[in-house]
């Protein structure tokens, strides 16, 4: 790989994320264009995530920063994912139907429990709120509004390791997503694992609390 964008890696897997600012500056002052482009690069090699607002503690523009996928993540040695992609198969095949729903419900609850929704926020807020939370976590998010309701798509998986040998993994991402959007959605499709482009839910313009909602 190419000397500078494995740095840009190797800065990003030790920091976690960056801005293109920090990066110039960890490069030795590379052009923020420079910089840039290399970015661009990563991305279209699925190293690197669709980058996401930092908002700034002080009036301004938010600043955007890049982290790892989960494919980018997997150039560096751990075993923390295959440590999690044997102790998911333990679970699921140690336990019954009724107990691991149980630990799903529990598990998808602590996991939306770190967005803050408003109860009163229009659905398309909620949606931008989810979509922004969504992106932040790895799934690179968007929604669009159709004739039929509210769709919603994740374009990456950031569970995918576990995915691809549990498809129960799929079942507590549903869960997951329900709790964020504050109803079930109806998937729709092939889901990435299963060779889709996107793993898609339909959210029903009746559904509560999206009823009457819908502006054009």
């Amino acid at each position: 790989m190419q000397k500078t964008r494995q740095k840009i890696l190797e800065y990003l897997h030790e920091h976690g994320e960056a801005t293109v600012n920090e990066l110039s500056k960890a490069l030795d002052g590379l052009t923020a264009v420079t910089v840039r482009h290399h970015l661009d690069v990563l991305r279209s090699e699925g190293l690197i995530a669709q980058p996401v607002p930092r908002h700034r503690s002080t009036p301004g523009r938010p600043r955007y920063v890049y982290s790892l996928t989960e494919k980018g993540d997997s150039l560096f040695p751990g075993n923390v994912k295959t440590l999690a992609d044997h102790m998911f198969g333990e679970v699921v095949g140690s336990l019954q139907g009724d107990q691991i729903n149980v630990i799903f419900d529990g598990i998808a609850d602590r996991m939306a429990d770190e967005l803050e929704v408003n109860p009163h926020a229009s659905p398309q807020d909620r949606l931008d709120l989810v979509v922004r939370h969504l992106t932040e976590q790895g799934y690179e998010a968007k929604w669009e509004a159709t004739a039929e309701g509210y769709l919603l798509h994740t374009f990456n998986c950031p569970y995918e390791q576990i995915a691809t040998h549990h498809e129960e993994m799929c079942s507590l991402d549903m869960r997951y997503i329900s709790r964020l959007l504050g109803t079930v959605p109806r998937r729709l499709g092939k889901n990435l694992i299963e060779g889709g482009s996107a793993c898609s839910y339909l959210i029903s313009y009746s559904e509560q609390p999206y009823a009457n909602g819908f502006r054009r």
